[in-house]
């Protein structure tokens, strides 16, 4: 298998600038042989500013960016594309935008058998797994499926916080409480619980929580888990599981794990 993925929590973390806490993964990641990246700025409505943002970053690390809501034909820019990245927003929106232009089919195309290298970021690491259902994003649009690119076997949680024991937020009703929280009612709904929710009803075996800081690097059906953060592993019907920096995690990348 030829995919390349890196697939990032998010896009700034706390006390850097953009992509700073990952701009040598993805000078890496690209190479030299990719001189152009196309940009993929679905997921936030103001697309040209979010593309300068794109492409003044990316050209310090020596590489062009072109946008694909620049193009003409944004499957051909797909098509012809060294390099894709699609960064972070909303999800919904971003999903929806990619099937309203008709990208879905031809990106898992080029990353599966051509493969072209696919970084995303937060909402981009989302739509790269099997659906957007573990996204923390409100369905602002509502996109024609859930059914993401499906680029890895799994979901990803982006952004993935640890719950909060000092805090007094409920976010959830006192039925949903009961049940989640038997041993203190008092405790907020975590992030942890809302996955719960989810494997509930979904067929797919595993959630990745990326804390922010983290990113997943896939060739070929190899995974490794980069950056500074741990990362969570919630598989249905089993206990959770934490992975550090330089974890291998290739396992996720079979159908029967």
């Amino acid at each position: 298998m030829k995919r390349r993925l890196l697939l990032v929590s998010n896009s700034t973390l706390h006390g850097s600038g953009y992509l700073d806490h990952c701009q040598q993964h993805i000078s890496s990641f690209f190479g030299k042989d990719v001189k152009k990246v196309l940009f993929v700025p679905y997921a936030l409505h103001d697309r040209d500013a979010y593309t300068k943002t794109a492409r003044d970053k990316f050209r310090t690390l020596g590489y062009d960016v072109s946008s694909i809501h620049e193009a003409s034909d944004p499957v051909d820019a797909v098509r012809t594309a060294d390099g894709i990245f699609i960064g972070g927003g909303n999800t919904f929106r971003l999903l929806k935008s990619l099937y309203d232009n008709k990208v879905v089919t031809e990106i898992r195309r080029r990353v599966m058998e051509d493969g072209v290298p696919y970084m995303g970021s937060s909402a981009g690491t989302n739509v790269a797994t099997v659906s957007i259902n573990t996204t923390n994003d409100m369905p602002i649009v509502y996109p024609p499926s859930f059914a993401a690119i499906g680029l890895v076997p799994f979901n990803i949680n982006p952004h993935y916080l640890d719950a909060d024991p000092a805090s007094r937020h409920m976010g959830v009703s006192p039925e949903h409480r009961d049940r989640f929280q038997e041993a203190d009612k008092s405790t907020p709904c975590s992030r942890e619980q809302r996955i719960t929710q989810y494997h509930e009803e979904s067929d797919t075996p595993s959630v990745l929580g990326l804390r922010e800081g983290s990113m997943l690097l896939v060739e070929g059906n190899r995974a490794t888990l980069l950056g500074t953060t741990k990362a969570r592993l919630f598989t249905r019907g089993k206990p959770t599981v934490e992975y550090e920096p330089g974890s291998d995690l290739s396992f996720l990348l079979t159908d029967t794990h």
